[in-house]
């Protein structure tokens, strides 16, 4: 459901950029607002939240989508944990829906999806696997790597149950505002798929801003 926020840019807390290709880790604390931004369109941003409190508690597609009965994820959506917690709620959604079934790129999809050849190619498993690496106050490790969520990505739902991906549906300067219900670690993947048309085989930077 399409919504604007109603926060004031000039409250902004805290704002980055973040490029394709890069990542971004950081503790959002609850009550605080994180608003993503697909700067210049079909951006996909693959996220990852855990539990600042014990990242063994972290985002379940599952759990999420058995509580809405939905499996898109727009305004009015409440991101559950794998212990049936509530942990953000998005509050703002000018896109208009996001997936978490299609998962993220890796080195293996790469190449079972377009060629032997892609195999080398970064992906959002790398970028997570670099930030867990990078940031170890965090404690851990590459068995924390598990759903996502793909803000701006298109993946609808064929009549048999299957999964397409499809021509995005965003477009410059769209957002996803999330309220979080615990202090919540982020962790975005801007992904650097170079073989998806959807965004014009061009990534592009997403923008993260903060809320109090």
């Amino acid at each position: 459901m399409i919504k604007e926020s109603l926060l004031k840019p000039a409250d902004v807390a805290y704002q980055e950029t973040v490029l394709a290709g890069d990542y971004w880790m950081k503790v959002v604390k609850a009550g605080q607002t994180i608003r993503i931004v697909d700067s210049e369109g079909n951006q996909a941003a693959d996220t990852l939240f855990y539990s600042a409190a014990n990242p063994a508690e972290r985002y379940s597609a599952v759990d999420t989508i058995r509580e809405q009965g939905n499996v898109y994820l727009t305004t009015g959506t409440t991101l559950m944990t794998n212990e049936g917690n509530p942990m953000l709620e998005i509050v703002a959604d000018t896109c208009g829906r996001h997936d978490t079934l299609g998962g993220a790129c890796a080195t293996e999809s790469n190449q079972v999806r377009y060629d032997l050849g892609k195999k080398h190619m970064h992906a959002c498993r790398d970028s997570w696997l670099l930030a867990v690496t990078e940031n170890p106050e965090f404690g851990m490790s590459k068995r924390d790597i598990t759903h996502n969520i793909n803000f701006f990505m298109n993946v609808p739902i064929t009549a048999d149950g299957g999964l397409s991906f499809a021509d995005g549906i965003s477009a410059p300067g769209k957002y996803v505002e999330l309220k979080a219900r615990m202090d919540v670690i982020v962790l975005i993947s801007n992904c650097p798929q170079l073989n998806n048309p959807c965004n014009a085989y061009n990534p592009t930077p997403v923008d993260v801003l903060v809320w109090n």
